[in-house]
């Protein structure tokens, strides 16, 4: 019963520091987004269900041969959250994003250039809109299918690509609309070049930003395979097995992945606020 006590004590240690390391972060208040009925940020991947599973597995396994019961914990905690503290944070996605709506606006530019009109551009573009954001222009083209005001299509659209970049595409596209002037074109192409400039600068970043993520990649795996090696040896972590051996170990674990959140944190960027959109009207009535 008292390995049972240490172990669930440990446990609680372990939560503790981690719950203060949290705490202690700065977060910064994020920018208004559309509201979502999606509950998919409550919903836990396949893949880390069965990661939880092999993990509290082992865990049982090494608690019931080794006594160690706070592995209950430990065990299931790092198969599944650590290869997520060191995994790369969703920037490539967004400097593709980026990328789609450069090639895009050319596209619509280039159209225009032609002699078409604005919905008619728009329209056209569907069918070489690139993959990352053919989902948010396929909604635009069915809105204005469905007679819907043009700039209120493109306030959806603001919407759907929930980018401050696209806000300042379609906030230019809905100045379009509204003055039907000449021109539309040229500003168009001037956006998308400062848009391609901003994908080389966020490239650039996101270079310099891997670099300390593969440090940590690096420590990290010496660290763990010495440990493995070493746990070869009952002597060396036979202090641990002790029930303030293994308060102290969750407590330098909790440490060590504190340390891996703080890394984290730096490495991100903090998102632009949009400017226009339902999301952004709601936010300041």
């Amino acid at each position: 019963m008292s390995t049972v006590l240490v172990g669930l004590a440990g446990a609680l240690v372990t939560g503790g520091m981690m719950a203060l390391v949290l705490g202690l972060l700065a977060r910064p208040i994020p920018p208004a987004r559309p509201q979502r009925t999606s509950t998919s940020r409550l919903r836990v991947s396949p893949r880390t269900r069965v990661l939880l599973g092999i993990g509290l597995a082992g865990g049982a396994l090494v608690a019931v041969a080794t006594g160690w019961v706070i592995a209950l914990v430990l065990a299931p905690l790092a198969l599944a959250g650590v290869p997520v503290l060191l995994a790369a944070p969703p920037a490539r996605r967004e400097v593709e994003r980026l990328e789609a709506m450069e090639e895009w606006v050319r596209t619509v530019a280039g159209t225009l250039g032609a002699g078409v009109g604005l919905e008619q551009a728009l329209l056209r573009s569907l069918r070489s809109t690139p993959e990352p954001i053919k989902p948010e222009v396929t909604r635009l083209a069915g809105r204005l299918r469905a007679r819907w005001a043009t700039e209120d299509a493109l306030r959806a659209f603001a919407d759907d690509l929930d980018d401050p970049t696209g806000d300042l595409i379609a906030a230019n596209l809905a100045l379009g609309a509204r003055r039907r002037g000449g021109g539309l074109a040229t500003v168009l192409g001037a956006l998308a070049e400062s848009v391609g400039e901003d994908v080389r600068a966020r490239r650039e970043i996101e270079s310099d930003r891997a670099k300390p993520r593969a440090n940590a990649r690096l420590i990290t795996g010496i660290t763990l395979g010495v440990l493995g090696f070493l746990s070869l040896s009952g002597d060396y972590i036979a202090p641990y097995g002790t029930p303030v051996g293994q308060v102290l170990l969750g407590t330098f674990l909790a440490l060590y992945v504190g340390m891996l959140i703080w890394l984290r944190t730096m490495a991100q960027g903090k998102a632009m606020p949009r400017f226009i959109g339902a999301s952004v009207r709601d936010g300041a009535s």
